[in-house]
């Protein structure tokens, strides 16, 4: 008897369990949602998420509120959110150095594969290859011949050490045969470092750069992927004008600490995919060249591990380092 009482308070315990799960992911958010940004703010991913937190607050009926925790190419926002709990109320929005990160360190204070519960991606964005007016060279073929008159004088700026924009541009070289020497600024500083012709070149997402070219006080020379963006269809690509094959394009992602429930990645990912498909939302960010796509879990997940497969292997055959 005592037997069969006990074990009716354990069956009852274990279903209050399993229901809690669905109704946390259902009542979710039930205080402010920390979303980090590891970079500086002016940046993509954090435009990006400056537009979605408002519809993410209108359509859950809580805050959302976006903190910038730059440092360490994304390492330190990154560790943050690795450390948190496991509720939803702190996640992070990130861009390649997700990837990047672990192909250059491996010694980070986390495991991008095993400290995460992945969302969903947010967004493609191309790179502008773009040169200060002053350099006398307005096409691919003339950057390369200019880089080649004078091997390891031009220097090349990147939002920093083993993101996006410096992989890409290291790839750049490899395969156009030059070498630049980079100049890793503090995230959206690279575009400032051009405008002031502290370097001759940069690498930065369309996001980023796109003002500024259309200001004039920089020149925009290519673009990064695989089709001319549509905000600047005068720009050719680079595989276009001058190093065919060459195509390097960035992606945002959403991530919640791992240990997070699969009910509450799921509820979180309808809400996210629901913020981006706002028409304003749209509208806005097809303007600054940042194309919207979304992914199930389980297809982001795939995506990533295929990622950084694919920047360990671009690193390794075209010997590209960390200067």
């Amino acid at each position: 008897m005592r037997f069969a009482i006990r074990l009716g308070h354990a069956l009852a315990m274990a279903s209050a369990c399993a229901l809690a799960v669905p109704a946390a992911a259902q009542n979710w958010p039930v205080r402010p949602v920390r979303i980090i940004v590891p970079y500086n703010p002016g940046g993509g991913v954090d435009v990006v998420m400056r537009l979605m937190a408002p519809k993410l607050s209108e359509n859950t009926g809580g805050t959302f509120v976006v903190e910038n925790r730059a440092g360490g190419g994304g390492v330190v926002g990154s560790e943050v959110v690795a450390r948190a709990a496991p509720d939803g109320h702190t996640l992070l929005a990130s861009a390649n150095e997700f990837v990047l990160n672990p192909i250059f360190n491996s010694k980070l204070p986390y495991d991008p594969l095993k400290s995460f519960a992945f969302i969903t991606q947010l967004a493609a964005v191309q790179f502008i290859v773009a040169s200060h007016p002053s350099v006398p060279a307005k096409t691919v073929t003339e950057l390369v011949a200019l880089s080649k008159s004078r091997p390891g004088q031009l220097t090349f700026g990147s939002a920093g050490t083993a993101g996006g924009p410096h992989l890409a541009g290291e790839l750049f070289q490899s395969m156009a045969g030059i070498r630049w020497v980079h100049v890793p600024f503090n995230s959206t500083r690279s575009v400032v470092g051009l405008i002031s012709g502290e370097v001759d070149v940069i690498l930065a997402a369309t996001v980023g750069l796109l003002e500024t070219v259309r200001s004039g006080r920089a020149r925009a020379i290519a673009v990064t992927g695989s089709k001319r963006f549509a905000g600047l269809p005068d720009v050719p690509t680079v595989n276009e004008s001058g190093v065919p094959g060459y195509i390097a394009t960035g992606f945002y992602g959403f991530y919640a600490p791992a240990g997070t429930s699969p009910e509450l990645v799921r509820r979180i990912h309808t809400e996210a995919t629901r913020a981006l498909a706002n028409p304003d939302v749209k509208e806005r960010l097809a303007r600054i060249g940042t194309e919207i796509v979304t992914s199930s879990p389980e297809e982001f997940t795939g995506f990533l591990r295929g990622e950084m497969a694919k920047w360990s292997k671009v690193v390794k055959e075209s010997d590209i380092r960390i200067h």
